[in-house]
């Protein structure tokens, strides 16, 4: 019982859960298979357990992006990725337990740099924010694939533009904006134009059917008319006449 006991107390657990590669690594040589997942009983004293997660996980990088003009434009940059579980082994071997900051964070901020110092200031804010994120992500994938590492996203968030940046973007806003109402303004003034040429051409027309209308026969019929009319007038008028036109003057004056 009590040599039991004394092995008991030598002895050692760990339980493996998932998303986790376990490798057993006894006096300085790793075993050839991963441990399942459940609970493992080990000497510590001769035996060591590291444990890789396999399960995404997120990197958060504040750091000054270098841009296209020569500028600096604090940011926040958010790495989610996971190691290969195939690829647990060789990650611990070339990288030990503490790849992240080794081979992950180094080729991050590396890629992040190289790619933003390509664009310009207000890219990073929003023009091509996402182009930007799926270019750190392309060249990211090129340098971490092939040492076991899977890269799922890149954000950037959190970007504080330098205030010159800020108001020459604004000030481009503010010109598109006069652009677009002068843009209104000149076509309203066009579609006005169209309207009142419409409108002469109305006019001309109904002008050029009245006088291709008004023959000799019915001018003289009018004229007799209108003087039928001033006969019977109760004024006292004076009308003097050519037999064509006549002059009317008022004696009531």
């Amino acid at each position: 019982m009590l040599g039991l006991a004394l092995i008991g107390s030598l002895a050692s657990c760990t339980i493996v859960r998932p998303g986790e590669v376990a490798l057993k690594q006894r006096l300085g040589k790793l075993a050839k298979h991963e441990l399942p997942q459940g609970a493992h009983g080990y000497n510590p004293f001769i035996t060591r357990i590291f444990k890789i997660n396999v399960q995404t996980v997120e990197l958060i990088e504040p750091i000054p992006l270098p841009t296209r003009e020569g500028l600096n434009v604090d940011a926040k940059m958010v790495l989610l990725y996971h190691v290969k579980p195939e690829k647990a082994r060789d990650v611990y071997t070339q990288y030990g337990i503490n790849y992240e900051k080794v081979v992950v964070e180094t080729y991050f901020l590396a890629t992040v740099r190289e790619v933003t110092s390509l664009y310009e200031a207000k890219d990073l804010h929003a023009v091509k924010r996402k182009e930007v994120e799926e270019q750190i992500k392309t060249e990211l994938k090129k340098n971490l694939a092939e040492k076991g590492f899977e890269v799922d996203a890149v954000l950037l968030k959190d970007v504080i533009m330098p205030p010159s940046i800020v108001q020459a973007i604004q000030n481009k806003v503010n010109a598109e904006q006069a652009t677009l109402e002068m843009d209104f303004v000149i076509e309203r003034q066009k579609k006005e134009a169209e309207r009142k040429r419409i409108e002469a051409e109305g006019i001309k027309a109904a002008q050029q059917i009245i006088n291709s209308s008004l023959t000799q026969e019915q001018l003289q019929y009018n004229s007799i008319e209108m003087m039928k009319g001033l006969i019977t007038s109760p004024n006292a008028k004076v009308i003097i006449t050519d037999g064509k036109t006549p002059t009317i003057l008022d004696t009531q004056k």
